[in-house]
């Protein structure tokens, strides 16, 4: 037995676990008190610099005590330097930051901890469910759920009043930590298969929580009790393979959401509502934009003639852009001979979600997950001097990665998508202006696309990694320095880098608050090195490289997926596939309106002509809802004075224009990216 934390254990049932393991787990308050008796006292630094000692043995919630204002009634965790702490645990010396909700870890421990009272639903209601992951998300939270049964959506009703009995309870959060043995016995006696699998695959002693007689495999935190989860809500239910692999059982995945304020759970309930009026998958099939089918497998997406216009815009304006930030094109196949994979380290670290390899000329190839090793080759095609340094190289490059039909969601999680790839390659003097010039043109091109909301992080050295700690130290200096010379706010990630180098990732916000990982920008010292490249620098000496990755949008796929969402279909008007509907209003003006169809045309704007025998309110109502940005509705007055009655989407009638003046009007907006 490695400790317990916690106190005033709740008497469990009979049915909870073996009496022997009660008494290992829970009953060790005496012994940990007086074990903290004969260690030193602690100190404990506080945000504004100040130090106070305390105690050994003393938790987050006692420093609470001494503290005043708002946060001893909103804190739900404690960090000490970069470790997360129950209130209830006794804490080490160190930095000290309470988390409220406010922050991303706190917003973790609150979903974690409704994760868990809804699984003690659950068990509650269908008393045979077995229980495999239940983490937080970006919002909300989640459990993988063996049932026993089916959980329909009419059982989430049964599943939230349970939830709302257990909350109102507010029984305390109790952690014990455990040795395997004593783990794996503990969930085998309460025939939690998924749990004695977790804990096998570990291969480190695990922690539990307990509330009341729900017991749960967990690393923590949680909040201090069930009774901070006050109003929640559960929004879905999901297939969702064991492990992610399809020859394993299929889990029920119920997801939820939860808030310490009422007023936070009904405007997200509103911002849900709204969500799925713009949801991607519908709209793309109203407005005629893709599709993926059955017979051409999942995660393949046709583009149908209106969404591969919009496509053609935005990879246009892309080159364009491209071309004047002093970036060249390169273009690089889509297969390759299994050894540049081995070279690039992508089947040592990337080989799950890679396809089987083929055989061609008795040589294995493998479909491209990646297009930097590509870059790579052209780089190492001849000697290359420090003169030449920095290259820009771009691409849109389609890649396959082989994603779990479970992940699978329209066109954010695909299996084939065109990356907006760019990779830089400079000298280690160059490598903090790369940085800042990298972050400004990512910054530039997504607000063009109008996302000026932005939230950025510093991700840092994971815990498997390659490369050299200076190097490392290195990369992530000038991703600092980069972030701070362009003034843009950011968050540290630790330990969320990729495993050959730091990153910066910039998520953009939707038109309705929705977080989206857009770009990054990643510092590799390792890829030039396993491809041995290198430059003759002034010294006359071969010198390596540093090789940026920088991919702008993503994927073309994912970015369109978004901007059909926070445009909710309605493109602006540079982007729209048809600007400009006209419409006669009776047979009469059918050769005006053909004529003023053709003048558009012309003067490139892109219009149709509906001149069905249809009433104009009809066409009118279509236009609306195919989100077309202009109508100009052409009668008997227009055709005698040739001039066109302007109609805006969603604003009505403009009044009467010449129709020269409204063509000006279009190609302004085009030009300043206007919204409409």
């Amino acid at each position: 037995m490695q400790g317990v934390t916690g106190s005033n254990p709740v008497p469990p049932t009979s049915s909870a676990r073996p009496s022997r393991l009660i008494e290992a787990v829970f009953g060790f308050q005496k012994q940990l008190l007086e074990k903290g008796d004969k260690v030193s006292d602690i100190q404990i630094t506080f945000p504004d610099g100040s130090v106070k000692n305390y105690p050994a043995g003393v938790a987050g919630q006692d420093i609470l005590n001494d503290i005043n204002g708002r946060i001893k009634k909103e804190a739900v965790a404690v960090k000490v330097d970069d470790k997360l702490f129950d209130l209830s645990r006794a804490l080490p010396s160190g930095k000290i930051e309470f988390l409220t909700f406010d922050s991303r870890d706190g917003k973790d421990v609150f979903w974690h901890s409704s994760a868990h009272i809804m699984a003690h639903a659950v068990k509650e209601l269908f008393p045979d469910a077995k229980f495999a992951f239940g983490p937080p998300v970006e919002e909300g939270f989640y459990y993988d759920i063996d049932a026993g049964q089916s959980i329909s959506m009419d059982d989430l009703e049964r599943i939230e009043k349970k939830m709302q009995e257990i909350a109102d309870a507010d029984r305390p959060f109790q952690r014990a930590e455990l040795s395997a043995a004593e783990a794996i016995a503990l969930f085998k006696e309460r025939k939690e298969d998924y749990k004695v699998e977790q804990i096998e695959r570990l291969g480190e002693p695990p922690a539990i929580y307990r509330e009341g007689d729900f017991i749960d495999l967990c690393r923590g935190p949680h909040l201090p009790s069930t009774g901070y989860v006050k109003y929640f809500k559960l929004l879905s239910i999901a297939g969702a393979y064991w492990l992610g692999d399809e020859r394993n059982p299929m889990l029920q995945r119920l997801y939820g959401i939860s808030f310490p304020k009422k007023s936070q759970l009904d405007e997200y309930v509103t911002r849900l509502e709204e969500a799925k009026k713009r949801d991607h998958r519908r709209l793309g099939k109203e407005l005629d934009l893709f599709s993926i089918q059955d017979e051409t497998g999942p995660g393949l997406v046709l583009w149908h003639p209106k969404g591969a216009f919009i496509r053609h815009k935005i990879e246009e304006f892309w080159r364009q852009r491209h071309l004047k930030a002093g970036y060249e094109f390169v273009n690089s196949p889509h297969i390759a001979r299994k050894d540049l994979w081995k070279t690039s380290g992508h089947l040592e670290f990337f080989t799950e979600n890679m396809y089987s390899s083929m055989q061609v000329d008795e040589q294995e190839y493998l479909v491209k997950p990646m297009n930097c090793p590509f870059h790579l080759l052209i780089y190492k095609s001849r000697t290359r001097s420090y003169r030449d340094l920095p290259y820009r190289w771009a691409e849109l490059g389609t890649v396959y990665r082989y994603e779990r039909s479970g992940v699978l969601h329209g066109l954010m999680r695909v299996r084939g998508f065109t990356q907006d790839d760019a990779h830089i390659f400079c000298r280690p003097d160059q490598l903090d202006d790369e940085v800042v010039k990298l972050i400004d043109f990512s910054t530039g091109m997504l607000k063009a696309f109008g996302f000026d909301d932005m939230d950025v992080y510093l991700s840092t050295r994971p815990a498997k990694y390659v490369g050299s700690l200076p190097n490392w130290d290195r990369a992530t200096e000038a991703l600092k320095n980069g972030l701070e010379k362009t003034g843009i706010p950011y968050e540290v990630d630790p330990g969320e880098g990729v495993f050959y180098g730091p990153k910066v990732d910039i998520k953009i916000r939707d038109s309705i608050g929705r977080s989206w990982q857009c770009s990054t920008i990643q510092v590799d010292f390792n890829e030039p090195e396993r491809f041995d490249i290198s430059y003759i620098g002034a010294d006359g000496e071969k010198h390596q490289p540093i090789m940026i990755h920088r991919a702008l949008l993503g994927s073309l796929e994912r970015f369109f997926g978004v901007m059909i969402e926070h445009y909710a279909g309605a493109f602006p008007l540079w982007l729209a596939p048809v600007q400009v509907q006209v419409i006669p209003i009776t047979d009469a003006q059918h050769d005006y309106a053909k004529a003023v169809h053709a003048q558009l045309l012309e003067a490139d704007v892109r219009a149709e002509l509906d001149d069905r025998n249809e009433k104009v309110g009809y066409k009118i109502r279509e236009a609306e809802t195919g989100k077309i940005p202009f109508m100009l509705i052409v009668g008997q007055k227009e055709a005698e004075q040739k001039t066109v009655s302007v109609r805006k989407r969603q604003q009505g009638d403009l009044g009467s224009s010449g129709l020269t003046d409204f063509i000006e009007m279009i190609h302004d907006r085009v030009e300043k990216k206007a919204a409409a």
